[in-house]
């Protein structure tokens, strides 16, 4: 080549060196024929024009994705030629491209001019998910690729070479009938319908590709390959295209991808396209990792819990964050998501310990999906939501819990504009109230839910959507802004505090804050006839927003007004009418209520939270003796419950534990929990006498002061000298037995000393029992909440128990007991206390 192109500039030669090797590449891999090339220049112009003997085969063109591992070489002679195309003539396929260093770029250029040859049938994919084809695309491309480039691939993969070429032929052909028809079809959310035209002479490749797919994907399983199995939803979407294409090549009919039955279904989180925006908008504390587990977004909400400035977290690996004893764990169970897709812990709730920068422990809810990037990736998002701790377990953290955090799958195309009749408008409407309302309902995180309903509205009837709020100071700010195409907002829209809020302000906002509308306004007037700083904010953003006609609406609830709803068309599109207005009217009562109502439950749960803490006790310091607490609310309540725990030094230097549950999970339980434990221990210090004789008189006591109240409680005075050795005197009012693990793992229950519960009968006997207490063995007391699960025996539940205990026999205890809990307290609906102590003698 160099020699055809003596006499051009070196920098150009280098080019097309590189833009040939490309073209020729593909050749080589794709078409595999004999590959004819003709390079020469004219007044230093270069033209290079590629030839293979598979006209049947068309090129097909890729979007230039930052992460893809292949398939760049079309979009390189795309970005750095002045001229490219391709041409099909006398039994060839040709591509070609010209460099005009010192012309202008000719007038045509582009891949457009090569078809799908031969006969074709059309294949309707029905509801297929863009960004999951994406990323079953991407992986399915990566594997082929490794598997050409393997050497070994029968015994590698199980497939031959001939299989493998043949599966990488079909998936051009796929790629390129998908791209032409993506191309032809306008895309309104999450789902497209696309009518692709395949030709029937590649249809028996189909099964081939199947085939090597599943073979390479349990190779990947295996670790024999570079190439990471794809995840169980991306696996079965790809596997629905294929069967789609079998099938009504056959003469099936179509199946919805929405509609196939026993596919592993992805959340609308999952199948929303990934972006780092989102995470760091966040008031949750949330962080965002990649393949490798390397941070690469998150938020300050997180960065305060944990110590850090954002910055500093990106890049790093994500167990900075984890501590040092849940490393290990979190390493083995990362590797397993890589290498099949499926995870114990995906989409939980699991209550684990954060590290903090300091080296102290946050106790937190840990939340992890995966959500798809529209180049590939998979990318993991973790939530950490501070939760209630006892006093001495890890350090407090003095926030609220923001709850959880739920996104709005969107649907499959745009709703039709209002105006066009009574039918169409009553169908937008019944479309948007279900849209919007479920959109916040299925969602605590009050700004999320509203940013999620704005992301409704503007597709499906506006172009702009805006939400103020105001404070219980009467402060407005602008929690959110969104347009129906996210490049739009690189206008520079602010968020943040408005302007003060006065009582005499006459603008459109001020009036819709102070409850008048909802405004429809279809003559938009200029900032300058602003007539306050309020006033001028707004109209300022309507100039930004190229705003034609707007309505603003008030959100009330119970005679109060909570903010403001803001919808905008633009110049170029259509005025809002009347009968918008009364829509959006419509809309604002159900949005304003969930407001009220995600307002109420963040209030309840931060009191909730306070008050749980406030329950729980500081535990002792013994000598000789460890003694370690969890508490883990419920994941599904208000953070308020009736478990508790405790541990105390009698009089005469015994030690005391009790664990118990009050039936009930609301207020009251809490309540009643708290004075059962504070009688339990006026009780057990008053009289120290045995275990039965102190649950006898709180059942006596309890019967008494509250007699509609039942609850169960174990109660053990722990014996013996400084050096042992040791006995544990116990009793139990209808709790769970207390489990005895020693260190070379034989583990055992208490149970020979049980009695009704508390609150049933206190004339009925109650037996004490005592065990002796092995240096640095391990006992534990715990709630139900730990191991009971929907359908499953007790039994099952407490051996289930028994085999975690006696792998952690030899665990710090500290470890022992959050193994327990992310192990078995995994999703958990129900509260979970335990306390866990272990005698050591001095010197040991």
């Amino acid at each position: 080549m160099r020699s055809a192109l003596r006499g051009v500039a070196p920098e150009v030669v280098d080019t097309a060196e590189l833009l040939a090797s490309e073209l020729v590449t593909n050749a080589v891999l794709h078409a595999r024929t004999e590959v004819e090339v003709r390079v020469w220049s004219h007044e230093g112009k270069v033209r290079v024009r590629v030839g293979d003997g598979r006209p049947e085969r068309p090129l097909v063109p890729r979007e230039a994705r930052p992460y893809a591992g292949a398939g760049r070489g079309l979009a390189v002679v795309e970005k750095l030629a002045s001229s490219h195309g391709a041409h099909v003539a006398e039994g060839r396929k040709t591509a070609w491209f010209e460099l005009w260093p010192k012309a202008p770029v000719p007038p045509t250029s582009g891949w457009e001019s090569v078809p799908v040859c031969g006969r074709t049938a059309t294949v309707t994919l029905i509801d297929m998910h863009d960004i999951v084809f994406r990323a079953a695309q991407q992986h399915g491309d990566e594997m082929l690729r490794e598997l050409i480039l393997t050497t070994s691939v029968e015994e590698c993969a199980g497939v031959s070479n001939s299989e493998v070429m043949v599966a990488n032929d079909v998936t051009n052909v796929i790629n390129a009938c998908m791209t032409s028809a993506l191309e032809e079809t306008v895309t309104g959310g999450a789902t497209v319908t696309l009518d692709i035209a395949f030709p029937l002479e590649a249809a028996p490749a189909v099964d081939t590709l199947r085939h090597v797919l599943e073979h390479g994907d349990a190779a990947a399983q295996l670790g024999s390959l570079l190439t990471l199995p794809a995840p169980p939803h991306v696996r079965s979407h790809y596997q629905w295209v294929l069967d789609q294409l079998a099938t009504q090549l056959s003469g099936g009919p179509p199946t919805a991808w929405t509609l196939l039955p026993g596919a592993p279904n992805a959340s609308s989180a999952e199948l929303t396209p990934w972006d780092a925006g989102d995470v760091e908008d966040s008031s949750i504390p949330t962080v965002a990792a990649d393949d490798d587990g390397r941070i690469i977004a998150t938020n300050t909400a997180l960065a305060d819990l944990l110590g850090w400035q954002t910055d500093e977290l990106i890049g790093r690996p994500l167990t900075v964050l984890i501590p040092e004893h849940l490393r290990e764990r979190h390493r083995a169970g990362f590797t397993a998501l890589r290498l099949t897709g499926r995870s114990r812990i995906m989409g939980r709730s699991i209550p684990l310990p954060a590290l903090h920068r300091d080296g102290s422990l946050v106790p937190v809810r840990l939340h992890v999906q995966s959500q798809e990037a529209v180049d590939g990736r998979t990318v993991r998002i973790g939530q950490f939501m501070p939760r209630a701790v006892a006093p001495g377990e890890d350090r407090p953290v003095s926030r609220p819990d923001p709850g959880p955090s739920v996104r709005l799958q969107t649907g499959a195309a745009a709703a039709p504009r209002a105006g066009g009749g009574k039918e169409r408008r009553d169908r937008e409407r019944s479309s948007l109230l279900a849209d919007t309302t479920s959109a916040l309902s299925s969602t605590l995180d009050l700004r999320e839910g509203l940013r999620r309903v704005c992301h409704v509205l503007t597709q499906q009837m506006a172009d702009w959507c805006v939400v103020d709020l105001l404070d219980e100071y009467g402060d407005a700010e602008r929690v959110c802004v969104v347009h129906r195409e996210p490049r739009a907002l690189n206008v520079g829209v602010d968020l943040g505090r408005l302007p003060p809020l006065s009582e005499n302000a006459r603008g459109p906002l001020a009036r819709v804050l102070h409850g008048a509308g909802p405004l429809l306004i279809t003559d938009i007037p200029s900032p300058d006839q602003a007539e306050s700083a309020l006033d001028a904010r707004q109209l300022e953003l309507f100039e930004q927003l190229n705003a034609g006609s707007t309505i603003m609406a008030p959100l009330r609830a119970r005679h109060e007004v909570l903010g403001a709803l803001i919808v905008v068309r633009t110049r170029h599109d259509d005025p809002f009418t009347e009968q918008d207005a009364l829509l959006v009217a419509d809309l604002v009562k159900g949005i304003s209520l969930s407001v009220d109502n995600a307002r109420l439950h963040q209030h309840t749960r931060t009191a909730a939270e306070r008050l749980q803490r406030s329950l729980l006790p500081r535990l002792p310091s013994i000598p000789s003796m460890e003694i370690t607490a969890r508490y883990a609310p419920s994941s599904t309540t208000a953070q308020v419950g009736g478990d508790w725990f405790d541990a105390f030094t009698l009089p005469d230097g015994d030690t005391a534990l009790v664990i118990g549950d009050v039936s009930g999970h609301d207020l009251n339980a809490a309540v009643t929990m708290s004075q059962l434990r504070n009688m339990l221990r006026g009780i057990a210090v008053d009289c120290q006498d045995r275990p039965s004789e102190v649950l006898r008189r709180l059942d006596l006591a309890t019967l008494t002061l509250y007699p509609h109240s039942t609850a169960t409680c174990a109660y053990a005075v722990v014996k013996g000298p400084r050096s042992g050795p040791w006995e544990v005197h116990h009793s139990s009012a209808g709790h769970l037995p207390l489990l005895l693990t020693c260190p070379n793992g034989d583990t055992h229950y208490l149970d020979t000393a049980s009695g009704l519960l508390i609150g049933m009968d206190s004339t009925f006997p109650r037996p004490t029992a005592r065990d002796s207490l092995p240096a640095h063995s391990t006992l534990l007391m715990f709630t139900d909440g730990l191991i009971e699960r929907p359908g499953e025996s007790l039994s099952d539940a407490m051996t289930r128990l028994r085999r975690h205990t006696a792998a952690l026999a030899r665990a710090p205890l500290d470890v022992f007991c959050d193994e327990l809990i992310l192990g078995l307290g995994a999703g958990s609906t129900d509260d979970i206390a335990l306390l866990a102590l272990r005698p050591t003698a001095p010197g040991t």
